[in-house]
């Protein structure tokens, strides 16, 4: 058996995110002293994932989406899971793991399936489709594969998300300025407009459609826009834990204890008796 040299040693977690030695932090060739107090958290966020630093309006459109998703209050299972965590006796990060560890496919996946749909639409334009086409198209491919429910559409509180339509005008404008295409805002409408016309009522783009939007538009792979998602939604997550801590209640349910739930099971029998 050969032993490991060096060099294999270092190959073993070889990365091109930071050079850290002895007085030496370096992100990405950035030392990190030139980089506190003149970079914002979001473009930090941008140059750990991509490696580089964004522009100013690409930093603010990542902005904005992580401003607009940090919370959806206590009916939101992260945010209620965090809650009882807390209340369980866990502290700050075992609450903030537990919560975040929630965000699968039902519940904080939208936005990376929104964008995998967007990026399908932008295929099927560059084969040659019209805009409408390669919406209708990619619908009935997604709905094929994965059911009836569209990802960023619709919403079971808000007839209309108060946050898409800001997030979408901050498309719009960093298009304008030609910091983003505009492409990916247009595909998100042509969806909208597709799937009005299949309902024959409008089901209006939601936080996760108009966030899906601005992360193809700058140009984030679909798995990250559901990282990203975890990382402003760890922000509320964090607020209600702390909140909960502060009030002292042990063992909080998922509902009031003078609720009771619904037994459907079989009728009070003993054992021995004739089934």
């Amino acid at each position: 058996m050969i032993d490991p040299t060096i060099d294999q040693a270092a190959d073993y977690w070889s990365t091109a995110i930071i050079d850290m030695k002895p007085g030496v932090i370096r992100m990405r060739g950035y030392p990190i002293e030139e980089l506190i107090g003149t970079v914002s958290f979001p473009a930090m966020i941008w140059l750990m994932l991509r490696g580089e630093l964004p522009s100013p309006p690409q930093a603010k459109l990542l902005e904005a989406a992580l401003v607009a998703s940090v919370d959806h209050g206590p009916h939101a299972p992260s945010i209620a899971i965090s809650r009882i965590a807390v209340s369980c006796g866990l502290s700050l990060n075992n609450a903030i793991g537990s919560a975040v560890n929630t965000l699968g496919d039902v519940h904080g996946g939208a936005g990376e399936q929104g964008a995998t749909l967007y990026l399908d639409v932008a295929a099927r334009q560059a084969a040659g489709a019209s805009l409408a086409e390669a919406a209708g198209a990619a619908l009935d491919a997604f709905v094929a594969e994965h059911g009836k429910f569209i990802p960023g559409f619709g919403h079971r509180f808000h007839p209309i998300d108060p946050r898409a339509g800001r997030l979408l005008s901050l498309v719009d404008a960093a298009a304008s300025e030609g910091a983003v295409s505009g492409n990916f805002a247009m595909i998100g409408r042509a969806v909208e407009a597709e799937l009005e016309a299949r309902k024959g009522k409008r089901i209006p783009m939601n936080i996760d459609g108009a966030t899906a939007v601005i992360y193809t538009e700058l140009g984030f792979e679909p798995p990250l826009s559901r990282g990203i998602f975890c990382l402003s939604r760890s922000v509320g997550i964090l607020a209600h834990a702390w909140e909960q801590m502060g009030r002292k209640e042990r063992n909080k349910g998922p509902m009031p204890r003078q609720f009771p739930y619904r037994y459907t099971g079989a009728a009070l029998r003993h054992p021995g008796e004739p089934a």
